[in-house]
C-alpha cells in the first residue's frame, strides 16, 4: 500500500543542563515519506529533483553527500537482524536544493507497530553519525519505553563527547513527539521534536516557505546564532576531535 507524504509543521526544542543554562524553542518543517514506494505528492514536492522542497536519497544513508537512501537503512537493519515491511524517513526537505539536517529519523514498523529507529545525526562540522535504536528482540517501541545509547560524535562544540543519549519516541496517527536526552553527569541537552502529521499540500509548502524563509539555511543560521549566544555566556569551546570510524552505533 502506497504512503502518501506528510508534513509535521512542527516545533524544536533545545534545553542547555548543567552550569551554564540555555534554551531555545523554533519552528521546523518536516517531511515524513515512504522513501521506497510513496504515493502521490504535491506538485511543489520532488523525490530526487529539484523542487520548492524535495528529498533525495544522497542526502540520507551513509556519509553526508554520499548517502544511499532506504538500501543503505535495510542493510543496517538486516545486520541487525530486522526485516521490516516498511519503512519510513521523517527529515527536513531540501528547500530550493538547500539542505542540512541536524537529525532525520528512518522508521522501521510493521503495520502501526514501531519497531526500530535510526536516529541520522549530521554537524555544520562534515559528519555523521546514526544511532540504531531497539528493544531486545525488536519488540515493539511504545512511548513509555526509554532506549540508550553512547554518544559517539561531536555535535556541539560547548559539548564533550561523552555520556550517553536517552531516546523517547511517541509516534501516532495524528502527532508524534520524539526527545533525546544527552546524559553526562550534571551537563547535558535536552532536545524534542513534536507536532501534527498532516498530508503534505502545496498550500502547506507555501506557508511554510513565507513563514520559516529559506528552510535548512535558515536552520544554519539559528545554529550559529545560538553558538555564539553560549560564547558570549561563557561556554567552553570544545575542539572537533576525530569522528567515529563506525557509522552506527546500537
Amino acid at each position: 500500500m502506497s504512503f502518501a507524504p506528510q508534513h509535521l509543521a512542527g516545533t524544536t526544542t533545545h534545553t542547555r543542563r548543567g552550569a551554564i543554562r540555555h534554551g531555545f524553542r523554533y519552528g521546523v518543517d518536516y517531511v515524513l515519506i515512504d522513501p521506497e514506494q510513496g504515493g502521490p505528492g504535491p506538485r511543489l514536492f520532488s523525490r530526487n529533483r529539484f523542487n520548492l522542497a524535495s528529498v533525495h536519497d544522497t542526502d540520507h544513508g551513509g556519509p553526508l553527500k554520499q548517502g544511499r537512501g532506504p538500501a543503505w537503512a535495510r542493510e543496517v537493519l538486516a545486520a541487525h537482524g530486522l526485516h521490516p515491511a516498511r519503512l519510513l524517513l521523517l527529515t527536513q526537505p531540501r528547500f530550493l536544493g538547500y539542505v542540512f539536517n541536524p537529525v532525520s529519523f528512518w522508521l522501521a514498523l510493521d503495520g502501526d507497530s514501531l519497531h526500530a529507529v535510526i536516529a541520522e545525526v549530521s554537524t555544520p562540522f562534515g559528519d555523521r553519525h546514526s544511532y540504531l535504536c531497539h528493544l531486545p528482540e525488536f519488540a515493539p517501541i511504545t512511548p513509555e519505553h526509554t532506549l540508550t545509547a553512547s554518544k559517539a560524535l561531536h555535535v556541539s562544540p560547548f559539548q564533550d563527547v561523552a555520556g550517553r543519549y536517552d531516546f523517547r519516541f511517541d509516534l501516532r496517527p495524528d502527532r508524534l513527539s520524539f526527545t533525546i536526552l544527552h546524559r553526562n553527569g550534571e551537563e547535558g541537552v535536552a532536545a524534542a521534536l513534536f507536532g501534527p502529521r498532516a498530508p503534505l499540500t502545496n498550500s502547506g509548502l507555501i506557508r511554510a516557505s513565507l513563514r520559516r524563509p529559506l528552510g535548512a539555511l535558515r536552520t544554519i543560521a539559528l545554529i550559529h546564532w545560538q553558538a555564539l549566544r553560549l560564547r558570549l555566556k561563557g561556554a567552553r569551546y570544545r575542539s572537533r576531535p576525530t569522528p567515529p570510524s563506525s557509522e552506527v552505533t546500537s
